[in-house]
């Protein structure tokens, strides 16, 4: 497995676990389906953690299963569930206030 060097804001702020990793992968990649192997590659997960991750993810809507290529199920990010709105909102927010920290410090450096 691959170590992410750069955290992600949304990983930073609320922990690294293997549920927020494969949420936060999905989060990302909102626009794009993926099979089980890449997600775990991607969000550096093992296969098996995915396989008990995921079920619990699409009772609770948050993720779908949109094809099946030969033996592989694809899925992807219900962007029509009120929680990954918000979800996606609350990484947007996290995004802006770190963008506004960068300006800040930009401007003390500046009038210094």
């Amino acid at each position: 497995m691959k170590i992410k060097e750069n955290k992600s804001l949304f990983l930073k702020q609320f922990g690294d676990t293997p549920q927020l990793r494969v949420l936060d992968f999905f989060i990302d990649n909102h626009f794009f389906d993926f099979p089980l192997t890449e997600i775990a590659r991607e969000s550096n997960v093992s296969y098996n953690s995915l396989k008990l991750i995921l079920p619990q993810f699409i009772k609770n809507g948050i993720v779908y299963k949109t094809r099946r290529i030969g033996k592989s199920d694809y899925y992807k990010l219900n962007l029509e569930n009120l929680i990954v709105k918000n979800l996606m909102k609350l990484d947007w927010m996290l995004v802006e206030r770190s963008m506004e920290n960068i300006g800040n410090k930009e401007k003390k450096v500046i009038l210094s």
